[in-house]
Parts: structure tokens; sequence; C-alpha cells
């Protein structure tokens, strides 16, 4: 029986979110210490405090959903321009005329940029709204796939208000703000400083957007640990998940039992699918047509259990692409693939973290390696795959093919079992894609995207 504890799962998997945000990773769990600290000086009780906690944590669970649009909004990289509104107070007129400068269009001529540029001040704040209404709903519904308490999603969905009322979705000021909002706000915007400049900067942005941002009464509180506080050390520790774990109020600490990691898997998913329009379900997809695949192969249920997570989670490094290659309708150009080609480290590197994902890690990682040994990112040949990676590549291969992309439709069903029939024996695993046809043979398109 697993009796991992959930807010070490949650620590790990975090990553994944730092990396879509564009933020250093461990953003969100040394954000959680900071939030912790300030809980502990506000002497918060242990349920208060496990509410925090968690919201913390996953604070930045809906960043990936509005990435296509920061994207699509300013031209370039979405993440770069997503790290760059934190590390300035873009409430000013003269820090965002200096902030749309900077990553307006940064790669386009002249003229793209000012068109781009025009286009971004008609339509203004209605803009900014749209974008944290995105991410703030999206956040508070996966905390709520998650299984955590209410008063966590609701402060996920409120953590960008501002004390005065000039933040968003809904413009809350003051004690309309959740408590457990106000401590996320300054927390982030505490880290963030902090990476840049250390104790210092993140005190001093703190006092400098005290009863603007953030509660008065929270940056006193924040101001009186000091420079000196033991949180700091805490920041810089190689073992942030160790001391995450003593953060946490040990009286209301949650298992991640087997129905819970399930529940953490798909949340996941959400976010990975969420980055792209045409990347929608794709992971539950592919989890689907690989249970079905090694279902039709006999394996035992706990093997399609952990097969079931491990495609759910496949693809998690792709929060790591910029959505300007993600969405390309063109050809990739040499140094955009080679990103592409990354994302699977970024899968290994993540799961390899969690202690409950960290035996799949490496099979998730291989789902673009092929039977020949001209996958990537290894470029790893057959008898290095297991049964599990080869099931996947298979399942990714035919999930890839049916649903649209940027530089193309869905393909008919014929066309796509003819071009997986093509790589049988050198680009994927004989007895998966015989599985496969088996399958689809029974179910028809039932397994297509767009079915």
């Amino acid at each position: 029986m697993t009796t991992v504890k959930l807010s070490t799962v949650l620590s790990a998997m975090s990553y994944a979110l730092d990396l879509t945000e564009g933020q250093p990773l461990g953003h969100a769990a040394r954000s959680c210490l900071i939030g912790m600290r300030i809980a502990e000086e506000l002497r918060l009780a242990p349920s208060d405090r496990s509410d925090l906690f968690y919201a913390l944590l996953m604070k930045d669970a809906g960043c990936s959903s509005n990435a296509a649009r920061v994207s699509q909004l300013f031209g370039g990289n979405d993440q770069q321009a997503k790290r760059g509104l934190w590390e300035r107070d873009w409430r000013k007129w003269r820090e965002k005329i200096r902030y749309a400068l900077e990553y307006t269009e940064p790669d386009g001529t002249p003229v793209e940029r000012l068109k781009r540029f025009c286009m971004l001040a008609l339509q203004g704040p209605s803009c900014q709204q749209e974008l944290f209404q995105i991410r703030c709903d999206r956040g508070a519904n996966i905390a709520r796939a998650l299984g955590v308490s209410e008063p966590t999603a609701v402060a996920i969905r409120t953590m960008d208000e501002h004390w005065d009322g000039g933040g968003y979705p809904e413009g809350l000021r003051r004690d309309q703000i959740p408590l457990y909002a106000r401590i996320i706000g300054l927390a982030q915007v505490a880290e963030i400083y902090w990476g840049m400049g250390g104790p210092m900067a993140a005190i001093e942005e703190a006092r400098s957007r005290r009863s603007t941002w953030f509660d008065p009464e929270l940056v006193k509180a924040f101001r009186a640990l000091g420079e000196h506080d033991r949180m700091w050390s805490d920041l810089r520790t190689e073992n942030l998940q160790g001391a995450i774990a003593a953060a946490e109020p040990v009286e209301q600490v949650i298992p991640a039992d087997e129905s819970r990691l399930d529940r953490i898997a798909h949340a996941f998913a959400l976010v990975v699918d969420a980055k792209s329009n045409f990347t929608y379900h794709h992971s539950d997809r592919v989890a689907a047509i690989s249970e079905s695949i090694a279902s039709e192969m006999g394996a035992p249920e706990p093997q399609r259990v952990r097969l079931r997570r491990a495609a759910l989670l496949h693809d998690i490094g792709k929060l790591s692409v910029p959505n300007r290659i993600l969405d390309k309708p063109g050809k990739l150009d040499a140094d955009e693939w080679e990103v592409v080609r990354q994302h699977p480290y970024f899968t290994y590197e993540i799961l390899a973290r969690v202690p409950v994902f960290s035996e799949f890690a490496y099979d998730a990682s291989c789902h673009h390696e092929r039977i020949d040994g001209r996958g990537y990112y290894r470029g790893i040949s057959g008898e290095k795959l297991s049964t599990h990676a080869r099931i996947m590549a298979t399942a990714d291969v035919f999930d890839a093919l049916s649903a649209a992309r940027p530089y193309r439709g869905p393909l008919p069903l014929e066309q796509v079992l003819s071009i997986i029939g093509d790589g049988r024996g050198s680009q994927l695993c004989p007895d998966s894609v015989d599985a496969l046809t088996a399958v689809v043979t029974r179910n028809g398109a039932a397994l297509m995207a767009t079915a």
C-alpha cells in the first residue's frame, strides 16, 4: 500500500509548473516556504496552514492554460514574457511600457513590433483581465480535481488580486480577498525578488508594494522576519523537498493513496494538454490507447495501472517548450527542433523527483525513442526499451497522426494505420503495432482523436 505523502508528490510535481511559468525550478516550492513562514508569524491554526500549504504548492496549476494566448498576443516566447511580468510592478505605466517594448515581437522587424505593440495597447486592461481570468479559473478547477479543500481552490483563483482592488480577475480589495490568497501574492513576488537580489531585495519590494499590491499587515509580518531569518537559508538548501516536508503542518498530513495518485496523474495531464489547442486531451487519449494495447497483450491490472499513469504524464516535459514552437504552422528550424527534442529529458527530470512516479520516469521519457535507435532524446535502440515504453511510443504516434496539428488536419484512420504499419519493426515495436491494429479493428475509430 502506498504511504507517500501528498505534499511529497506535489512539491516535486510543482517543478513542472515552474517550467511553463518561466521561473527557475523550485520557484513554487520556495514560495511555499516563504508563505508558510509568514503563516507561522501570524500564528495561523494547523488547519488553516494546511489549506494554505497546498494552495502555495499548486498556485500555478492554471499557468499553462493561457500560454497559447500569451504567445499569440506578444508574438515571442511565452515563458520569458510570463517571467518578465513578475520582475517589475506592471501596474505602473512606465514599467508597463518598458515591459511591452521588451517582450512584444522581440525577433520581429521594427514594423512588426510596432503593429503588435499598437494591437496590445488597443486591447489594454481587457487583455490583462482575460489572461488572469483564464489562468485563475483553470488553476482552481485543477486544484479541485486533485481533491484539495475548497478554501485552497478559492485561494488559487484569487491569488492575483491586489489589496487596493487593482488586481485580477475580479478586482477584489482588502478583506474581500481571502487571507490565503493575500499570503500567496506576497510570497511569490518575494521569492522572485529574493532570486534576483537576495533577502533585502525581497523585503524592499514588499515594502514598496505595501497597501497597493499587498496587505500592509502581511508586509509588516514579513519585514519583521528580517534578512537573517532561518527561512532564507531554507530557500538555498539543496534538499528543498526536505524543507517543504518540514514546513507541512504535521497535524494535517494527507496521504497520497492509490486513488489520489490517479487524480494527480489526471490533473497534471490536464495541465500539460492545456498548453496548446492542438494537444487537447492528448495525454488522456494516449493513456487510454496504451491501456488498450497492454490489455490486448495480456498485461495484468497492476501493470496497466502503472502504464496508465506513465502515459498520462509522458508529455509533462513539453511544458518546457514555448508555444511559438508548439503551435508553429510551418516547419521547425534546427534550433526549434532541438528544443522539442529535449522535452522527454524534462519529463524524466520531473518524474524522477517523485518517489511513486520515479519507477516509470524512464519509460515515460522514452516515448519518442525508436526500435532502430534513431529516436530522441537518448537515441537508444529496441533492446533497451521496456514493453511499456514501446507501447507508449505506439500509442503516441497513433494519437498524433489522428489529431489536428498546426501544419495539417487530422488524418483518416486508414492512412494512420498505413503509416504505423510502415514503421512496424523500424520505428515501432511489432507486438505493440499488432495489438493496436487488433484493438482498432474491433473498435473502429473509437480511439481516434476526432471520434
